[in-house]
């Protein structure tokens, strides 16, 4: 009699998990970044903070409208390719996830917003700056750092007036963020009196800039500024040095920003000679930045290089825009986005009628030997 009342009692627990697991409600997050080819050090480490993000949800036990949410990650490689970014926002589509991390690039963002928008999934980019991203309009597009209009404006101002520079050459790598970021640049340094002595381009494929730079050179320029990203940015710095461009100072976006940029250069003095800007503050005056940097080096040590704190915090808000609306259904919650005003590692996210980041700082940083400084 013992026996059987212990095994009745057994199976009364187990069938209560059973239906208290299946009242429990899946919710999918996507996330896209280039994970192969030679931009994989940023998608590594974006996804990085979305899993992070993910498992934090998870261990916090997340109500949404009363039933307890479980979050899974739906990570896909665009490869910082267009045409692959856009298939794979169908396939997120396809695979109704309630939202999207993601993309990394302006060039893959920007086609797959419309993707997005068409299917009603909404989409928070942790990096991509180019001003374009925006302007369609779509209710299901969101930016959650500083765009070009920023990067591009602070780095020319930063030239003119803190290093009073007068001649700069500009080569950008024909994407939609390098081009875009370098066109901002251009156009503020002209209307601060810098002259642009020469406009050259490339590929973000290339690694070989001696004949860009051979030219450059002629022109006797006192900086370069370069829109595109740094597995470019290292091999031009060290082909820099070896033209004697050694004393020319070398400006970039938040691409070329990263701590794998010292690894790229490989020694060059160059190096020294860098200002690059990124939308944000510095790890050490976020909010949550350095308890949350001390969580991911212990989780992924040596992988950091800049967007994962805002992969980690594009998650939560998501997230807290369901438990605002009571639905992870992206017809229900997408609106609750725009009545953002949300606490994050990054920044206390709030945002513009047209998706924008409500009031983004900007930080420009130099590097010394090993070291990623800011300036500001």
């Amino acid at each position: 009699m013992y026996i059987k009342l212990k095994v009745t009692v057994a199976a009364a627990i187990t069938a209560a998990a059973g239906v208290a697991l299946a009242q429990d409600m899946v919710v999918k997050i996507g996330h896209v970044a280039p994970i192969s080819g030679p931009q994989a050090a940023y998608g590594k480490d974006n996804e990085n903070g979305a899993r992070m993000a993910i498992e934090d949800l998870n261990a916090a036990g997340v109500m949404i409208g009363g039933r307890k949410a479980r979050f899974e990650l739906v990570a896909e490689d665009d490869a910082a390719d267009p045409k692959q970014g856009a298939a794979v926002a169908q396939k997120l589509c396809d695979a109704k996830v309630a939202g999207v991390a993601g993309h990394l690039n302006s060039g893959t963002t920007i086609p797959a917003s419309k993707i997005y928008n068409d299917c009603g999934i909404p989409h928070i980019t942790p990096s991509a700056t180019n001003p374009n991203l925006t302007k369609p309009g779509y209710k299901t597009t969101w930016r959650l750092l500083a765009n070009d209009n920023a990067l591009g404006a602070g780095l020319a101002f930063y030239a003119a007036d803190a290093l009073k520079l007068k001649r700069i050459a500009v080569i950008d790598d024909r994407t939609a963020y390098g081009q875009g970021v370098a066109e901002v640049f251009k156009r503020t340094a002209l209307a601060k009196g810098i002259a642009i002595v020469d406009d050259q381009f490339t590929t973000d494929k290339s690694v070989d800039f001696m004949s860009i730079l051979t030219a450059i050179k002629s022109k006797n320029p006192d900086g370069v500024f370069f829109g595109g990203m740094d597995p470019q940015a290292g091999p031009m710095l060290r082909q820099m040095e070896q033209l004697g461009l050694s004393n020319v100072k070398y400006f970039g976006g938040d691409g070329i920003c990263t701590m794998d940029l010292i690894k790229q250069a490989a020694g060059a003095k160059t190096l020294d000679n860098v200002i690059c800007a990124e939308g944000g503050a510095s790890l050490e005056k976020m909010p949550g930045g350095d308890a949350w940097k001390k969580r991911y080096d212990a989780k992924y040590p040596g992988q950091f290089q800049v967007y994962s704190p805002y992969v980690y915090d594009a998650v939560h808000v998501l997230v807290d825009a369901m438990k605002r609306a009571g639905s992870s259904d992206p017809k229900v919650y997408t609106a609750k986005l725009g009545e953002t005003n949300y606490k994050g590692i990054t920044t206390n996210v709030m945002f513009e009628s047209n998706g924008e980041l409500k009031n983004p700082s900007m930080t420009l940083y130099t590097y010394k030997g090993t070291s990623k400084i800011a300036l500001n």
